[in-house]
């Protein structure tokens, strides 16, 4: 074997392993590492990213098995559906105060914590890479790469967007934003550029 497919083996391995260690970490409060998973995606996604299809989207899963898993977190008093507002047929998924709460004991925060204790440089280069590696992984398989508006096309904002929030607007849907969303996942994202 090469010398360079081994380290690609090995990085992939290690990613694996990464979120093996997480989904493993047991089941606190008796959730799934599948229900964390939608937790978390519902607490960084934009609304008009907060759907069963969009989740499904993220995780890499069928639209019916995101649908159970996010049907066990509204039965269990974590998750809200709501008409959407722009689409009345559509239904918007939001956390209820049970479900950010719960979020305090999620098992990734261990991870966050060994994140942290990296210097700076070393977690901007770790992240530029892993949203490099995401974006590869979702064009190989035809599925789309989320991001945030600041480095998105739809995106109308600058500068001033930060302090006139009449100044954060989304192309794609021709609405406004406000400021805080624009840091949030969106399933419409395109890289600018």
């Amino acid at each position: 074997m090469k010398a360079s497919s081994r380290s690609e083996e090995e990085g992939a391995e290690l990613l694996a392993r990464l979120g093996y260690a997480v989904g493993g970490a047991g089941y606190p409060r008796g959730l799934t590492p599948a229900q964390w998973a939608a937790l978390r995606y519902l607490s960084r996604a934009n609304r008009f990213s907060r759907t069963v299809s969009a989740f499904a989207e993220f995780h890499a899963t069928t639209r019916g098995t995101a649908s159970q898993t996010v049907q066990r977190l509204v039965d269990r008093g974590f998750v809200r559906k709501n008409p959407s507002p722009v689409d009345g047929r559509s239904i918007r998924l939001d956390l209820t105060k049970k479900g950010r709460e719960i979020l305090g004991v999620d098992p990734l925060n261990d991870l966050v914590a060994a994140f942290g204790s990296l210097p700076p440089a070393a977690r901007a280069r770790f992240v530029r890479t892993l949203k490099d590696l995401v974006a590869r992984l979702a064009h190989v398989r035809g599925g789309r790469s989320f991001g945030t508006c600041p480095a998105c096309l739809h995106f109308d904002g600058d500068a001033h967007c930060r302090t006139d929030p009449a100044e954060c607007w989304c192309n794609l849907f021709a609405q406004p934003l406000d400021v805080a969303e624009t840091d949030e996942l969106c399933v419409n994202y395109q890289p600018a550029g």
